[in-house]
């Protein structure tokens, strides 16, 4: 398993690499019914990862590297094994019982309604105790907090508060637009969970915690959000008058995790978020994360280079999965060894294939362990590993920490503006911008060669490409993108942009 101790040894290695923040999946103490989504003590560290004074050093040693600690605050549901969920169940007079989510069963003894758990089956548990159901959106052991309790807000807002004080710089929220249900208890739609997420009392909640964040300086809350994007970008909030709300600083944004690889597809979705965001929202990008297909998975090994271009020339936080930056890809995990409780897809065992360990070297353990793995490291460990491609000229992890490094040194890429350029076929370019410096992005989503035309503006400079032979290269009105390579290319004129794909094809070009 890794631990706490096992990051603080990595740490040395993320700052070569240029990350700002890491965000540790929860590390509470928990019965692991799922993997620590089943919280049993919110200010207690789990043995299997360590103790509170690991987690202390953890936050010291990352501070001294300049690197920021986020958790992952888990809001909506407890373990069934949480003392306060104990007492709850002990009697319907509990001082606790209104904690969670309780109510009577229908007069044929079937569940109180239709709401259906994430994981499968039915949102409700009967307690044969008391006769009545409790609640739960994900495991039966994950039983549903009530967030209409003031008592419940104020725990949970205390627990904050505790881990700030104790130098974390943030949290993720899990699920938090599932929070509030709805009071009444009414059947959902077929196919849609209008009464179960994304309730309007849940922006109360939203501007509670942010209330909570700002007691502190520097603080951020970022919010895990499954919804369209003008609902996701609801969750920043409103500024300015007295109807404003404060709302959480980074609803996180999974378009590209859900889109097709299509140059028309995601041009459209990133137009779309940038008009749809507030003036005072701050765009962020997500490639890749642990309930979701591997990029290289995803898109192919070729194409996870352009993909990380994509990421980290996007305007805004981009968020970066262990391992993508090696080109980690989906892990075959065999029935006997599968872990995932959440078995979505049986044939791939849930979400363990793109849980597999980080891959440190080439030994048996990929420097991630001396012993057995929690799941297998995967068939592809001599190249695909740390190690190896920190030696290894033009590697993934190379063009990674070129991407960092170009990103932070470029005004223009960390701050500047975005405008859409061009997306045909499968070509897509846009551009970034801050004062006088303007830059051309341009992606070759597909297989085959295309021309990228600097039209009027004439000439430019490549910063960068995801292929090794073309930084620093001359380009003066149109030039070649490979298939599957992307160019970042300074501009030399700083007219108005004409910039396009060119209408003029090579033989090996296809429309």
């Amino acid at each position: 398993m890794g631990d706490l101790i096992g990051i603080c040894d990595r740490l040395d290695y993320l700052h070569w690499l240029g990350v700002d923040a890491i965000w540790l999946s929860p590390i509470f103490a928990s019965p692991m019914a799922d993997f620590g989504y089943d919280i049993s003590d919110y200010r207690a560290v789990d043995p299997v990862f360590g103790a509170l004074d690991d987690l202390d050093a953890l936050i010291t040693e990352a501070h001294r590297r300049g690197i920021r600690v986020l958790l992952d605050f888990v809001p909506n549901h407890t373990s069934d094994e949480h003392p306060w969920f104990k007492e709850a169940r002990s009697s319907s007079v509990s001082p606790k019982r209104d904690w969670y989510m309780w109510a009577d069963p229908r007069p044929d003894g079937s569940p109180p309604n239709n709401w259906r758990s994430l994981f499968g089956g039915s949102a409700w548990e009967l307690d044969p105790a008391s006769g009545q159901f409790y609640l739960h959106s994900f495991l039966r052991q994950q039983p549903e907090l009530n967030w209409r309790n003031p008592a419940v807000r104020a725990e949970m807002y205390d627990t904050l508060r505790f881990w700030f004080e104790r130098g974390i710089d943030g949290f993720r929220i899990d699920v938090l637009w599932l929070l509030i249900k709805d009071d009444q208890l009414r059947d959902n739609p077929p196919r849609l969970p209008l009464y179960t997420a994304d309730r309007p009392e849940v922006m109360d909640i939203v501007a509670e915690m942010r209330e909570v964040a700002d007691e502190y300086s520097d603080r951020v809350l970022i919010g895990e959000i499954y919804l369209p994007i003008e609902r996701l970008v609801a969750y920043y909030g409103s500024s300015g008058g007295e109807a404003g709300r404060p709302g959480i600083h980074l609803p996180f944004n999974f378009q590209l995790i859900e889109l097709p690889w299509d140059a028309a597809a995601i041009a459209g979705a990133i137009a779309a978020y940038e008009a749809a965001l507030p003036p005072h929202g701050w765009p962020n990008w997500v490639l890749g994360n642990h309930d979701q297909h591997r990029v290289a998975t995803r898109v192919g090994d070729d194409q996870a280079r352009v993909a990380a271009m994509l990421l980290l020339t996007l305007r805004g936080t981009p968020t970066l999965y262990y391992g993508d930056e090696i080109g980690m890809r989906n892990v075959n995990v065999p029935a006997e060894q599968q872990q995932d409780p959440a078995r979505f897809d049986s044939l791939t065992g849930g979400r363990d294939p793109e849980r597999s360990p980080m891959r440190w070297d080439a030994t048996p353990g990929a420097g991630f362990t001396s012993g057995d793995p929690w799941l297998p490291i995967g068939d592809d460990l001599s190249a695909v590993n740390v190690a190896s491609q920190q030696a290894t000229a033009g590697s993934m992890l190379e063009l990674h920490r070129r991407l960092i490094e170009l990103r932070r040194s470029e005004s223009a890429l960390t701050v500047g503006n975005w405008a859409p350029v061009s997306a045909a076929g499968e070509f897509l370019v846009y551009e970034r911008s801050f004062d006088n410096r303007r830059l051309i992005v341009a992606l070759n989503l597909g297989q085959h060669q295309r021309r990228l035309d600097l039209g009027s503006l004439g000439a430019g400079t490549v910063l960068l490409s995801t292929e090794l032979d073309r930084q620093g290269e001359k380009v003066s009105g149109a030039t070649s993108i490979r298939g599957a390579e992307g160019l970042i290319v300074a501009l030399s004129n700083q007219a108005p942009s004409s910039v396009g794909p060119s209408s003029e094809s090579s033989p090996s070009t296809v429309s």
